[in-house]
């Protein structure tokens, strides 16, 4: 027994099996880290779950390690070299350390703020400048989980056993390298096997929604998931499109076309007026009071928007506005161009610089000036290069404010305060020519949730890390409105406030499963009162761009997937969104298509729910349709 746990094979598969220790210690990590928003684990889902963690967990050994297994089991005596086993064991250490333990408890930190495990998207799109500086902090911030990473480190090295002498059971000759090709053979049609998930023909490639097999909960479905399978899974997916085609060319926009043909006129007329969106950091509907006061009937603490709150009351007020995805990048779309994210974030996509028609340009073609506001990095996590594919002329940052200021407003992470720089964007609107087409990205409630010293004592803490930092943004949004209130381009202004999606940070129960943990802050406010009210069907990120077309006289067809909610009655009424599944909440309930062909697994059982199913198959295929095409006109 001795000799066979000596052999190669023996201790290949020791050093194997350590693999699936070191990626079930990270597992545990990631849920002890993330248990507040997974929820609790029952013994019933302990033995489907533990099932689709080993699929999974297979899958990314074999990406990590199919090398080293293939060159521990080569069939030459070339093997038995020290030089080849000192080569041998670096790979081992060093790749498992970066793709299985690093990244997987990288994992453990990402899932907080995005609610999905790291893909290829992230590494393709972290182009920030700050990048190392932000992972640096990071690590300083969860000290612990670097601590267990260099654990799993030294037990990798301990565990490879470099010392033992390995004896091969068979002798030289031909005997030593038939039955070796035989070994090396069956390993590599087991990792071609483990790789793909199953070893049947019928078999498809495991993809990141299969882990819904295991479980209903797609959140713990992340927990099925690991790395580096997320990662090299997904490289290449932003370049390919693959969707089902369920509809011929014909019957397709009959059942959902994003081709709009605006009425000769508005229920609401804003002709000529300014129009500035501000698009907020994590703004869950349940920081506010005024749209979920339920949450607050029995807390001290009555919410930490009061201002928001005010102009809500004074404005009109979109009470079930669902974000569009998790992510600031793909809100950016969504808001600007009524464009969704599905499986990969449209932004990531190469076909996304095909030919758009989306809101800032289309107010430009009618002479608006144009300008995208943020406090961050000019060039940082992509919202300016975006805003200049939307259509925006002119964009303002971080350095154009401390050109003019100074740096001793940077907040040590992101960028420039909040309060400071919606001051400076204030004073950078009453210098634009009328009528202006202006969009601002928020950043102050961000992770890490600071707040400037001089208001950390006066602010209130909340009930969860973010709340401070909401109660800031709220306040900075006064002082805004008091400042410039009495300004005449204020006063022939539309605002727009809309979230980029929930917070990471959840603290009502129904916040935190689907569709509470996509109930965003969005409302239009006209300083005049010519637009006040509530909306209490369902609206979402989608519908910002065509109800501000319509509201701004646009008599044009243009393109978008959303809706004018006050002249388009009869366009769906919906949020749509993509967890692994295509999702569309409407007014009745939910309505969930699989991701292999779009076949209803969730629908209302109401008379129209078939038809509105139907819709949402035709809203798919037309999105892949054009990200095909690369072209999002009303002409392709």
């Amino acid at each position: 027994m001795r000799r066979l746990l000596h052999t190669p094979t023996g201790m290949l598969v020791w050093r194997i099996a350590l693999l699936y220790v070191v990626l079930m210690i990270c597992r545990t990590a990631f849920y002890l880290c993330n248990a507040a928003q997974l929820g609790p684990l029952t013994w019933a889902e302990a033995g489907p779950l533990l099932a689709g963690a080993l699929k999974f967990d297979t899958a990314s050994v074999v990406y990590a390690d199919g090398v080293f297994i293939l060159l521990s089991l080569l069939p030459l005596h070339l093997r038995e070299r020290r030089w080849y086993r000192a080569v041998l064991f670096g790979y081992y250490v060093v790749v498992n350390a970066v793709l299985v333990a690093a990244t997987n408890l990288a994992d453990t930190v990402y899932f907080r703020y995005t609610q999905k495990r790291f893909t290829a998207d992230e590494i393709f799109f972290a182009d920030n400048d700050n990048s190392l500086q932000l992972v640096g902090k990071f690590m300083a911030e969860n000290w612990y989980l670097v601590l267990l990473w260099a654990g799993l480190i030294a037990l990798l090295a301990w565990g490879y056993r470099r010392k033992v002498q390995e004896e091969s059971i068979f002798s030289r000759g031909w005997a030593y390298y038939i039955g070796n090709t035989v070994i090396f053979a069956v390993a590599a049609g087991l990792s071609i096997a483990g790789m793909r998930g199953g070893m049947t023909r019928m078999t498809r490639p495991i993809t990141l929604s299969n882990a819904t097999l295991y479980t209903a909960d797609s959140g713990k479905a992340n927990l099925i998931l690991s790395n580096p399978f997320c990662i090299l899974r997904t490289i290449g997916s932003a370049g390919s499109v693959k969707y089902k085609k369920y509809f011929t060319p014909e019957e397709l926009p009959r059942h959902f076309t994003p081709v709009h043909q605006p009425a000769d006129s508005a229920a609401v007329d804003l002709t000529g007026r300014n129009v500035m969106v501000f698009i907020m950091e994590s703004m869950s509907a349940e920081h506010s009071a005024y749209l979920c006061p339920e949450v607050y009937a029995d807390r001290a603490v009555k919410g930490f928007t009061p201002f928001l709150d005010s102009l809500m009351r004074n404005g009109l007020t979109f009470k079930r506005m669902y974000a569009n995805g998790t992510r600031s990048i793909q809100a950016m779309p969504s808001v600007l161009g009524s464009i969704p994210s599905f499986r990969t974030p449209f932004v990531l996509m190469p076909q996304s610089l095909g030919e758009s028609r989306q809101l800032p340009a289309m107010l430009a073609d009618k002479g608006y000036a144009t300008a995208f506001f943020c406090g961050s990095e000019r060039g940082s996590m992509g919202f300016g290069a975006y805003a200049r594919s939307a259509g925006v002329d002119r964009l303002v940052s971080r350095e154009d404010y401390e050109a003019r200021n100074g740096t001793g407003d940077f907040d040590g992470y992101w960028g420039i305060w909040d309060e400071p720089f919606l001051q400076f964007t204030g004073e950078e609107l009453a210098a634009m020519p009328e009528p202006f087409f202006a969009a601002l990205f928020t950043l102050s409630s961000h992770h890490p949730f600071v707040v400037p010293e001089k208001y950390a004592a006066t602010l209130p803490d909340g009930y969860t890390k973010i709340h401070k930092g909401v109660a800031y943004d709220d306040q900075a949004f006064r002082l805004f409105f008091e400042r410039f209130g009495s300004e005449e381009w204020f006063r022939r202004t539309v605002f727009v406030f809309v979230a980029d999606h929930v917070s990471s940070e959840k603290f009502a129960d129904e916040t935190r499963t689907y569709p509470g943990n996509m109930h965003i802050i969005g409302f239009i406010y006209t300083p005049d009162g010519a637009l006040r009210g509530e909306v209490r069907e369902v609206t979402q990120q989608l519908d910002i761009m065509p109800t501000v077309l319509g509201l701004t006289g646009n008599r044009e067809p243009y393109f978008a997937f959303g809706r004018d909610v006050l002249n388009e009655p009869g366009r769906p009424r919906w949020s749509v969104s993509y967890d692994g599944q295509f999702r569309a909440l409407s007014d009745a309930g939910p309505i969930v298509l699989d991701d292999s062909g779009y076949e209803v697994q969730e629908c209302p059982a109401t008379p129209a729910a078939d038809s509105l199913a139907q819709s949402f198959r035709a809203l798919v295929q037309q999105y892949y349709t054009h990200i095909e095409k690369k072209s999002y006109t009303t002409h392709d």
